[in-house]
């Protein structure tokens, strides 16, 4: 499964959707049936996964993957990755890949994973989410602050909207609770389901979460948890 040379086929049924969304009108690509037979990479996970606690407010654990899967990405993506995102391929640097499993429990949260986040407030980058996991285990919605109606975060918004998290914070209402779905101060403005072998990739500045169930059962065993393949594929500056 490590081997290089190894690449698996895309799935016979491999589909593609954009969807824009919000009043910024940002660009989701949706793959459906991305892989054949991704039930693999979910036994790499059982058999090779190194779980450890997640970086970067990631509530749960992360580990390792296959070598060849950034290969996968890199091979039968970029051409879909130019339509969606208005790229050539020489912008398209490299990928990044991480296992990850939900654990946190809602009264374990920190603040900032409560509501909904970006990974980057640069164009550097674009996120994937690969669903390994069943749609009752929460997919991933899309938010726009409702005080100040970004969508998208960047450096010249960030004095901004760093006021009205300050204030938001004191509301210790939305505390201690994963997001799901519009709330006082967000407004959902796109959500996709976890279908398995599901990708959803966009940019890396568009607010956005998991959405996890009240329901949902904290199990970190990948074949009944929120498997997932989280990606970055970074991005080098457009040229004019």
């Amino acid at each position: 499964m490590n081997n290089t040379d190894f690449l698996p086929p895309l799935h016979s049924q491999f589909r593609y959707r954009i969807d824009i969304v919000g009043n910024e009108k940002t660009p989701i690509l949706v793959i459906d049936n991305f892989l054949h037979e991704a039930e693999a990479l979910l036994g790499f996970a059982v058999k090779f996964g190194d779980f450890r606690d997640g970086t970067d407010f990631y509530p749960g654990i992360q580990s390792n993957v296959p070598e060849f899967y950034s290969q996968a990405l890199q091979t039968y993506l970029p051409d879909i990755i130019c339509e969606a995102f208005n790229l050539t391929r020489e912008n398209i640097h490299y990928s990044q890949s991480t296992y990850s499993l939900v654990l946190t429990p809602p009264a374990r949260l920190a603040l900032p994973q409560s509501r909904p986040h970006v990974d980057t407030i640069h164009k550097e980058k674009l996120a994937c989410v690969h669903y390994l996991c069943t749609p009752d285990k929460g997919g991933t919605s899309f938010y726009r602050h409702r005080a100040t109606g970004f969508e998208q975060l960047s450096p010249e918004r960030m004095d901004v909207y760093g006021e009205h998290l300050a204030r938001e914070a004191l509301d210790t209402s939305w505390h201690k609770k994963y997001i799901n779905g519009s709330n006082k101060y967000y407004e959902e403005i796109g959500r996709y389901e976890a279908n398995f072998n599901r990708l959803i990739m966009y940019p890396s500045d568009i607010l956005h979460s998991a959405s996890i169930p009240e329901n949902f059962q904290f199990r970190p065993n990948p074949i009944v948890g929120r498997l997932t393949l989280n990606s970055f594929i970074y991005l080098t500056e457009k040229s004019d």
